[in-house]
């Protein structure tokens, strides 16, 4: 069973050697690697992507759960990192997520719940998962 399928497209620039133009739900973001990887850095990285769509999700979330619930939350800040560590099965990718929530008039327990929900955002669901990716051969029309 397939649910809400979402489409992406993305096509080289010749900006640089990496610049590629990502057309997804309306909106077009310029994607590029830094200049110490061989880009010219004209956009963000696929790492930047993925780490401002998990802080997206995780604000989004927070955001909906103090909505839902009338929860006094003023504001929700996300701070996300990402780098890699050396496991004895190889590279872990390690995030972390600092969420700061605005609001003097929150109790701790809701400040707790919030911070729980928080690592209940689809996308770190999906990082945290194992998600099956497919990849085929598409043709020049």
């Amino acid at each position: 069973m397939t649910t809400d399928q979402r489409k992406a497209h993305i096509i080289e620039t010749g900006a640089s050697t990496f610049a590629v133009t990502i057309d997804v739900s309306g909106h077009t973001i310029i994607g590029d690697e830094p200049v110490e990887a061989g880009g010219k850095d004209v956009g963000p990285a696929p790492y930047d992507l993925l780490l401002a769509s998990l802080g997206e999700c995780t604000a989004m979330t927070v955001r909906w759960y103090a909505h839902s619930n009338h929860l006094p939350l003023d504001k929700v800040e996300i701070h996300v990192t990402h780098h890699k560590e050396d496991s004895s099965t190889g590279k872990v990718d390690v995030f972390t997520k600092e969420v700061i929530l605005h609001g003097n008039d929150l109790t701790e327990e809701q400040r707790a719940k919030l911070v729980n929900i928080a690592s209940k955002c689809p996308i770190h669901r999906t990082l945290d998962s194992t998600p099956r990716i497919t990849t085929s051969w598409g043709t020049y029309p």
